[in-house]
């Protein structure tokens, strides 16, 4: 269902993150992804508890095909070329010049297939001082200026997912689906290039913004503030989050729910200015007063005066959410080895038909005989 990319092909030679997510992505759209992995080994992130088929492997690679090719072989090396000709898309995510020592470098490439969108994806550019360093991600975030919006200065150590490979590889199909609109047209392909420090920039934009036109270094909790987002531990040692924003609306309910109606007679909290320049002492009393109900009673409460918020749940349970299971995110594959898997689906829905279906990630070298023998029969 809303297979809009179907009848696109991609040849994906990803390694570790933004590669094989920028595949996803497309594959999830309905591209006819091909991974093209090093015999015996593959993409390094298989690599898990002596098996090949790691919890990181999986998260970036479902909806794909998997092909092992040796570029120094000549057979494989006839087998990518034929790959490529047949191809919309190209991606990888080798360190600059890599890619042309293996032979997939964009002249070569391009000269197979003038059409094919060719994407190449880096660490700090394809060029230029630092064009040759190594990248990943903690590395992307620091640079961007990201992760010191996110480093509690109280406790300084790096926190969260993998944010900056991921987002790169959104950028990446991002720019590739622009490439394809446009060949729609002209029939020829471009190159899209972006690096993970140019995408943490880009998504760093409200912070450069607010430097570039006042002047105003943000730190980690100046959106919090402004934002008046709130974390709070309740009285069954769950978590509850609330994001109040500026409508006095969502204040008043707060104030009911909490049963503080005279909280705007003090002058500190009368304002959201006010709000703003006193976070610290709202913490203090709003954290006070959650630690005397459940997360469950606090969630009926404020529910029912339309107050922002959410269980601050764990991995264990937002997909248990009533929501959570109404909108089927979790969804479930079958390998043909390996048996049932599950994951997150895609959150685009086309014309109303969620993308429950899903095919789990590939083995290494899964698909050889098939790709091959489909070759052979002249039906790429």
């Amino acid at each position: 269902m809303g297979k809009v990319l179907e009848g696109i092909r991609v040849i994906e030679q990803g390694t570790f993150i933004t590669g094989p997510a920028a595949g996803m992505l497309l594959a999830d759209l309905g591209a006819d992804v091909i991974k093209v992995e090093q015999p015996g080994t593959g993409d390094p992130f298989r690599a898990f508890k002596g098996g090949l088929y790691s919890p990181h492997y999986q998260t970036y690679n479902r909806n794909k095909r998997s092909i092992e090719l040796d570029a120094r072989d000549p057979d494989d090396a006839q087998v990518f070329d034929a790959l490529i000709e047949s191809a919309d898309v190209y991606i990888q995510n080798f360190r600059p010049g890599t890619a042309e020592r293996l032979g997939a470098g964009e002249a070569r490439l391009r000269a197979l297939n003038p059409g094919l969108v060719y994407c190449a994806i880096s660490g700090f550019g394809q060029s230029g001082p630092a064009a040759g360093r190594p990248a990943y991600d903690t590395v992307a975030q620091a640079a961007s200026g990201f992760l010191n919006l996110l480093v509690n200065p109280a406790n300084p150590r790096v926190v969260g997912p993998a944010i900056a490979d991921s987002l790169t590889g959104f950028y990446a199909a991002y720019g590739i689906l622009g490439a394809l609109v446009e060949r729609a047209r002209t029939g020829l392909g471009r190159r899209v290039e972006v690096s993970m420090l140019e995408a943490m920039c880009h998504f760093n934009l409200d912070a450069f913004t607010h430097f570039l036109s006042e002047g105003e270094v943000m730190g980690p909790y100046s959106r919090p503030s402004v934002s008046q987002s709130y974390t709070l531990r309740c009285a069954d040692g769950k978590w509850i989050a609330l994001h109040m924003s500026s409508p006095e609306k969502f204040w008043r309910g707060l104030a009911e729910a909490i049963e503080r109606p005279g909280i705007f007679d003090d002058a500190r909290f009368a304002t959201r200015e006010g709000r703003i320049a006193h976070q610290e002492q709202l913490i203090e009393m709003l954290g006070e007063i959650f630690a005397t109900r459940t997360r469950e009673a606090w969630c009926a409460r404020l529910l029912e005066r339309d107050v922002p918020h959410a269980p601050m749940y764990d991995t264990r349970e937002a997909l248990q959410d009533p929501q959570a299971r109404h909108l089927q995110i979790e969804i479930e594959g079958v390998h043909p080895r390996r048996g049932p898997w599950k994951t997150v689906r895609s959150p685009v829905t086309f014309d109303g038909q969620r993308p429950t279906q899903v095919r789990p990630p590939p083995e290494l070298g899964e698909h050889n005989d098939e790709i091959r023998a489909w070759l052979r029969a002249g039906r790429a």
